[in-house]
């Protein structure tokens, strides 16, 4: 913190600009208030920062995480929204301790990619009512809260909140482009706020809204509650697991002398957030654009964050009333400038081409985020790229008949062993995804006296080919087939073991090093065959 703190200083105070009004729209979306969004930014911030493994990252209310939090609020209020925080504070502590930082960087792209994309539709899609100037619902689902914003608007329609909220969005967007080293949310919404003022807007705003959900009550939450709320907050420790570590990941990416500590990044997450809760804020976890920020402005070191805080602790204090008169739709406006820059379309159509599985993947996660929760949504991307690709695992998997060398034989010798001994060869994995489609196949062998299975280039197996060998094996031999094995690897001899596959091919003689070993057998037992 002592090499560039000058530096340091101006990164923070520029995070501080472009938080505090993202901050704010997250704790208006999250259901507990702006105050709370807020005390998040300042909380979290600091002590992620602290705490965690990573020197640029900077903490706060995402919009990620008000798609897990906003349901909590409906059915449980402020008391389940804290108590979930505190949970998943809890629960990422565990992990860290638990070194289960580094499994997070096995989850598919597709998964991401299409969650990603889905939580920026359910955003922008939470920020319908209050662009244009209605109530918020209170259905589950945020598409749903979205219709009925729009039919309540089309009652009564009016063009001020809309107006606002479109004209933010757009210069945010173009400022970006433009002049990207400027706080183009902060002016947006400063502008926004001094024409609603001039004008006389009739719009909503933050001071004329109450303070989010009721105040925690004195008594406990039932019982009953406590299940469904843990798996809320195993849902949000999982969300600020990933997108941290991800972001970590993208801040190192852009630097080349950073480098972050997954497992003590989850330490910080999780103290944040078991803070947090206490101050009566929202679950936290890194942002991608805000350290994007920090990491474009120069930051160096942990103390860019910590001014960050501290920063939007000044801001509250002195100019606690001026954010007051902020209109809501300006702070829509800012999310769904927010979603706009969440989503890469060129980098999805690409993903989307780059493979049949990737694309069901992507469009399955991106679907099921939309329509029904994210955390459906990441359970369900992860099942079908793991059946996808225990397909294309199956597909890999191959059964061929070899030929065999047999040219030092005359003629007639050389057809009679070509007509009944057959060697076939395992390709790649022999698991329980292809063990049932390669092991039909050898039934099938008609007019053979000798099979010689090759096994050397079996790169897995497990208990299902195991037995399906083991059964195929007796099959062939009550046909009155003789069966041979060559070049059965090492770590695949236990399994058979302990089936008792590989005792009788001992005992008679009949497992080989080698095909050419198991070859030479084959002729000696085809010639004794002759000879009978």
């Amino acid at each position: 913190m002592r090499s560039a703190p000058r530096t340091d200083i101006v990164a923070g105070l520029t995070v501080a600009v472009v938080a505090l009004p993202l901050a704010l729209a997250f704790g208006v979306a999250s259901g507990l208030g702006a105050e709370a969004g807020v005390v998040t930014a300042i909380v979290a911030g600091f002590l992620a920062a602290v705490f965690g493994g990573s020197n640029l990252q900077v903490s706060g209310p995402t919009g990620a995480m008000t798609v897990v939090l906003v349901p909590v609020a409906h059915q449980h209020g402020r008391d389940g929204v804290l108590l979930v925080g505190l949970m998943a504070g809890l629960i990422l502590v565990v992990m860290a301790l638990l070194r289960l930082g580094m499994f997070v960087r096995y989850l598919p792209i597709s998964v991401i990619e299409g969650f990603t994309a889905g939580i920026a539709v359910v955003i922008a899609l939470q920020q319908i009512p209050l662009a244009l100037g209605v109530r918020t619902g209170n259905a589950e689902r945020m598409w749903r809260v979205a219709t009925d914003a729009a039919a309540d608007f089309w009652q009564n329609p009016t063009a001020s909140a809309p107006l606002i909220a479109v004209l933010v969005t757009v210069a945010v967007l173009t400022a970006q482009r433009l002049r990207p080293g400027w706080p183009h949310a902060l002016i947006a919404v400063a502008l926004a706020t001094v024409a609603a003022r001039v004008l006389d807007l009739d719009v909503p705003t933050i001071g004329a809204l109450p303070a989010g959900l009721p105040a925690p009550s004195t008594t406990f939450i039932h019982p009953d509650a406590v299940g469904v709320l843990l798996t809320s907050a195993s849902a949000v420790a999982a969300l600020a697991a990933l997108e941290s570590l991800l972001c970590a990941t993208v801040a190192d990416s852009m630097t080349v002398d950073q480098h972050h500590d997954p497992d003590r990044e989850l330490f910080g997450q999780g103290i944040a957030n078991i803070a947090v809760p206490f101050f009566g804020g929202v679950p936290a976890t890194a942002a991608i654009a805000r350290t994007a920020v920090n990491v474009g402005a120069g930051a160096r070191s942990r103390l860019a964050s910590i001014v960050h805080a501290l920063t939007l602790l000044i801001v509250v204090v002195v100019a606690a009333g001026l954010v007051a008169h902020i209109p809501l739709a300006a702070l829509a406006g800012v999310l769904l400038a927010t979603t706009f820059r969440m989503v890469e379309l060129s980098g999805l159509l690409a993903l989307a081409r780059s493979s049949r599985s990737d694309a069901i993947v992507l469009i399955a996660t991106f679907a099921v985020t939309v329509l029904v929760d994210l955390v459906t949504a990441v359970g369900v991307g992860v099942v079908v790229a793991m059946v996808l690709g225990l397909r294309s695992v199956a597909r890999a998997s191959r059964l061929e008949t070899v030929p065999l060398d047999l040219t030092d034989h005359a003629d007639e010798e050389h057809a009679l062993l070509r007509d009944h001994i057959v060697a076939v060869r395992f390709d790649g994995p022999l698991l329980f995804v292809a063990a049932h489609q390669l092991m039909a196949q050898l039934p099938d062998l008609t007019d053979v006296r000798i099979v010689i299975i090759r096994m050397s280039r079996v790169s897995s197996l497990d208990a299902t080919g195991a037995v399906l060998l083991r059964d195929t094996i007796q099959h062939l031999e009550r046909r009155g087939i003789t069966v041979l094995m060559s070049g059965l690897p090492v770590q695949h001899q236990p399994a058979l073991d302990s089936l008792g596959v590989l005792a009788p091919f001992r005992r008679d003689g009949r497992l080989f090093a080698s095909s050419t070993e198991a070859i030479n057998a084959a002729r000696e037992r085809v010639q004794e065959l002759r000879s009978e």
